[in-house]
């Protein structure tokens, strides 16, 4: 079995087939958690469990998937150059509202992890959430957090605003398209924007817009959240 696993393509067939199976899960039931990326995490797991494969022969190929992350993240900006005018339009209440969700995403991680009596180190991992992947690892690294921690936390919190968006917009009945493209993007990274995406050419080009703009502002921000925490 090793001599099948312990190599960069067995990484790489495997989480291509996880997904697609995903994909097949998401076309069969259409419901909110049919997420085909949750789904081929937990086909992945449990492939891996099962076998008792060990993680490090499944990470040398998925550490080649990581590296076109920061480059599959540009695609983002075809959503938004196709709604140009409406970034135009909505400038100062997009930046403002990006603003304020970026800055309080950073202060409620850092007060909830000061109140919970965690470590500097995890409160680290935990403040670069809502950035895509690329970004918050850096980000991570730089305050010295665990970079595991990080990967899991920007995971679940890219996968609940993907599962949950759409049902959140219409319990909060926001109706303005910008909007809800804004606040998918602000608190969802680039997975929420997939799901923007399927709810609309404006919602998707705001949400890639929201998501650049909170790496940016989280860039900036967490140093100073972070020494004033901790």
């Amino acid at each position: 079995m090793d001599l099948i696993t312990n190599n960069i393509g067995f990484g790489l067939v495997l989480t291509y087939i996880a997904f697609k199976i995903g994909i097949k899960v998401k076309k069969r039931f259409a419901v909110a958690l049919a997420n085909p990326l949750l789904i081929g995490i937990v086909t992945i797991i449990a492939f891996l469990l099962l076998f008792d494969i060990p993680y490090e022969n499944y990470k040398s190929g998925g550490d080649v998937i990581h590296f076109f992350l920061g480059p599959a993240t540009v695609i983002l900006a075809v959503p938004l150059y196709r709604q140009i005018k409406e970034l135009k339009k909505n400038m100062l209440p997009i930046l403002t509202g990006v603003l304020i969700g970026s800055l309080s995403a950073l202060v409620m991680v850092a007060a909830a992890s000061k109140f919970a009596g965690l470590e500097p180190s995890i409160a680290a991992s935990l403040m670069p959430k809502s950035v895509t992947m690329p970004i918050g690892l850096e980000l991570s690294e730089a305050l010295g957090g665990v970079t595991a921690i990080t990967v899991i936390s920007i995971v679940v919190t890219g996968l609940t605003g993907a599962v949950f968006a759409e049902k959140t917009v219409g319990f909060f009945k926001i109706k303005n398209e910008v909007a809800q493209g804004i606040g998918i993007g602000t608190s969802a990274h680039a997975l929420g924007t997939t799901k923007a995406v399927e709810m609309g050419d404006v919602q998707g080009g705001m949400s890639g817009l929201a998501s650049g703009l909170t790496g940016i502002f989280t860039a900036i921000l967490a140093p100073f959240i972070y020494r004033l925490f901790f």
